[in-house]
């Protein structure tokens, strides 16, 4: 591989621009929605986005913000100036509240009490609706913003867009060798420091499975648990089978699958189920696994494919959060072998197919027949070694092969 070899790094660190996401919260906020959730991963830049956002901040991890908190809707109320008329309702911004036990019913008394008087914002890792132990009485209340690493596009166009389609925009090279050999969380992103991106791997790998999986869950068997992130990220891009890996940890299969989700839930990775609706002879089953980080794994061509999953996973959430239609990366696999590697759909039909690889020259001939079978708009071949080319991949009609700076850039 030419454009993505591992060269290199950046000694010196590089300024970080102003986030996509808080552009989108200023314009959710100024929509008067309830309760904006901003979830994701840990170490994505929640904290950064949300502090200075609002007229009062509350961190769950300052022991005298915590102590407020603790204190009931009343105190916050209080402190917020709830009490008198204003103009316009004050934003009111918990970061890290998810960290909180309490917290469903800390909000859900909040909103039952003050919510007509003032606009929340609520920070966290995990993404209400993954939660199995929501309350009841936030559903519908709660305007999601599911916050990603850093992309080629948010680099190149880090404002919100006005539809999915964005026109494309070049990655300069320094910023493209930095995704692909730091990831897109922006503090190794900004350090491009092959040693300090080791060690934040490490540390953030820890944190997840100890300080997360402890605080956020019910999981007692940390140790199996950390077993089975071992596995899970030397199969980046692979389908799981569930029954190998409870095989591998010594639990049961249903514990698995719950540990997987688990997994999911706290973003250290993600599922891509198969595309089955209208072809009678796709795979149903079998789940594909990718990391959020793609920086640590060794294999081009895995890291290429996870690194264009993440951007895609990124795209599709990004678009439902924003009101554009509601989106899923899915993949195609029938019995026959035959496959595409990612499948965007767009308000339940298949919208975007896409195959993945470094260096192909023509359109794989699975994305023909699919894109036949499926009556998808858009059919692409994804090719890392080709240079940007100032051309709306999007216009085709019939399957392309496109340069992965091009169509990355058109997405968020």
């Amino acid at each position: 591989m030419v454009l993505i070899a591992a060269g290199v790094a950046a000694t010196m660190s590089t300024m970080l621009q102003p986030r996509l996401y808080a552009s989108i919260l200023d314009l959710q906020l100024a929509e008067s929605r309830p309760v904006v959730f901003l979830c994701g991963p840990r170490q994505v830049g929640k904290t950064s986005v949300c502090e200075g956002r609002g007229d009062l901040y509350l961190d769950w991890d300052y022991e005298d913000h915590r102590d407020v908190i603790l204190g009931g809707p009343g105190g916050v109320a209080r402190l917020a100036g709830l009490q008198s008329l204003a103009g316009d309702p004050p934003v009111i911004t918990f970061d890290g509240l998810p960290r909180y036990r309490g917290w469903r019913t800390f909000l859900a008394d909040f909103l039952d009490n003050y919510g007509h008087r003032a606009r929340v914002l609520v920070a966290g890792a995990v993404r209400p609706g993954q939660d199995p132990e929501g309350d009841e009485r936030l559903q519908g209340r709660l305007a999601p913003l599911r916050m990603h690493p850093l992309s080629v596009a948010e680099l190149t166009q880090p404002w919100p867009p006005d539809a999915p389609v964005r026109p494309p925009l070049p990655v300069s090279d320094a910023d493209w060798r930095a995704l692909w050999e730091h990831g897109g969380f922006p503090e190794p992103f900004t350090r491009r420091s092959r040693s300090f991106s080791v060690r934040w791997r490490d540390a953030r790998r820890a944190q997840l499975l100890r300080e997360d999986a402890r605080d956020l869950t019910r999981i007692q068997e940390l140790d199996q648990l950390e077993a089975l992130e071992r596995l899970l990220s030397g199969l980046s891009g692979e389908p799981l089978v569930f029954s190998a890996l409870a095989r591998a940890v010594r639990v049961s299969e249903n514990t698995a699958r719950s540990w997987v989700a688990t997994l999911e839930t706290l973003h250290h990775g993600f599922l891509v189920r198969p595309w089955h609706q209208g072809l009678p002879a796709a795979l149903r089953k079998e789940p594909r696994w990718y990391l959020r980080d793609w920086s640590g794994l060794s294999d081009p061509g895995r890291r290429f494919e996870t690194m264009c999953a993440c951007h895609l996973l990124k795209a599709v959430e990004g678009w439902t959060d924003l009101g554009f239609g509601t989106f899923e990366l899915r993949y195609l696999r029938d019995r026959q072998g035959r496959g595409v590697d990612f499948v965007v759909v767009r308000d339940g039909r298949p919208w975007c197919l896409l195959g993945i690889g470094p260096t192909e020259t023509a359109p794989s001939p699975a994305l023909a027949y699919f894109q036949k079978r499926t009556g998808a708009p858009h059919a692409i071949q994804v090719v890392a070694d080709l240079p940007f080319v100032d051309t709306d991949v999007f216009t085709s009609r019939e399957p392309v092969v496109a340069p992965a700076r091009t169509l990355l850039s058109q997405l968020l």
